[in-house]
């Protein structure tokens, strides 16, 4: 167990759709923090989805990317999930105010649906900023790997597989990652059990052997 007292702040970035993403991995690493007891503090995007900020009627894809950056700014560590499906994933890529006038360009508040369209809000997108900009097109998993890239965060990526999956590798991370330094999360123990692999995780943060 780690002997260090300060609490570790690690951003997950995962796939987190409840019928085929990549959730089962990000709970398995809330498991073995639990019981190992590290003081670890777990965020990803789906905790911020589900967070305050999420609440707001009016939240708009744009505040979800701004707290992206913000939780990624002030995480030591982050976690890149890659599954099956990752590399097609488009959600937060609807934004249109990178290429349309403010008052021409409408949006669909977050979760908000069956409410319609609301005017943009962000009147003004040429402010000079050291994280990536949060009106883009990018999707909600890239915005986050383009944000941990910029700011030159310590990143771990791991395939949500049993064996190594690099056709899986978004075409947006091949040219900036290694794919020789992605390993499998998951393995078998003496009886066949699936279960997760912390090794490459313990190394980057840390942790001592149990």
């Amino acid at each position: 167990m780690s002997n260090d007292t300060e609490k570790k702040h690690i951003y997950i970035s995962a796939d987190y759709d409840e019928t085929d993403g990549d959730r089962d991995v990000v709970d398995e690493l809330k498991r073995w923090n639990d019981n190992g007891n590290y003081k670890l503090d777990f965020t990803d995007m789906a905790k911020v989805a589900s967070g305050s900020i999420a609440k707001d009627s009016d939240c708009r894809i744009c505040d979800l990317k701004e707290e992206f950056n913000r939780q990624i700014n002030k995480s030591s560590i982050v976690i890149f999930i890659i599954g099956n499906k990752t590399g097609r994933r488009t959600a937060g890529s609807e934004c249109s105010r990178i290429d349309i006038d403010w008052m021409n360009c409408m949006c669909t508040p977050y979760k908000q649906n069956t409410n319609g369209e609301k005017m943009c809000k962000v009147r003004d997108t040429t402010g000079a900023s050291q994280d990536v900009g949060y009106i883009n097109k990018y999707s909600y998993l890239r915005h986050e790997f383009e944000e941990a890239y910029k700011k030159g965060k310590k990143t771990i990526f791991v395939y949500n597989s049993l064996i190594r999956q690099p056709s899986w590798i978004p075409s947006y991370m091949k040219k900036r990652v290694n794919e020789n330094d992605i390993e499998p999360f998951w393995t078998k123990d003496s009886y066949g059990n699936k279960k997760g692999d912390y090794q490459k995780i313990k190394e980057a943060l840390g942790l001592d052997e149990q």
